[in-house]
């Protein structure tokens, strides 16, 4: 068994959720949050910053941290246990350019039930329901984009 960890967000700006599309091969085909695995002394949101950055282009900022997720999948003879941490993060445009090295072939920023529904992964889903119920609480506060709350 093979442990992995890696750091992902839920990016949103004016209310949108960002989104990549990624086809490997034809066989791995799905709506994903964008996340990528913990380089040696990297700490976990300067991965969550990098990876959004690298697998959308987007320019984002941590908000808050808003949980893991858990999956393990099967690659060379071996299962690999993942730890997904996440974070709500709030970007500063609706930039995004998919990374074509990574198999992303579109994204974009989707209405939270367009981008609920489009999710491949129901742990993902669940992570964008806790993030997005803080995004709106934010909101509702006055919080989201002041520079007080940071």
């Amino acid at each position: 068994m093979i442990e992995a960890t890696s750091c992902g967000g839920v990016v949103i700006f004016r209310g949108k959720v960002l989104l990549l599309y990624k086809n490997y091969r034809n066989k791995y085909e799905g709506w994903v949050l964008p996340k990528g695995t913990v380089e040696e002394g990297e700490e976990y949101k300067e991965t969550a910053i990098r990876e959004v950055n690298e697998e959308s282009g987007a320019e984002a900022s941590i908000i808050k941290y808003v949980g893991k997720s858990q999956y393990t999948f099967s690659a060379q003879n071996d299962t690999v246990v993942k730890d997904v941490h996440w974070y709500l993060m709030m970007a500063d445009s609706y930039y995004s350019k998919p990374q074509r090295e990574e198999f992303f072939v579109d994204s974009g920023y989707y209405k939270y039930h367009e981008a609920y529904h489009l999710l491949k992964f129901m742990n993902e889903r669940q992570i964008l329901e806790k993030a997005y119920s803080e995004y709106l609480y934010l909101k509702k506060s006055n919080l989201w984009g002041s520079r007080k709350y940071f």
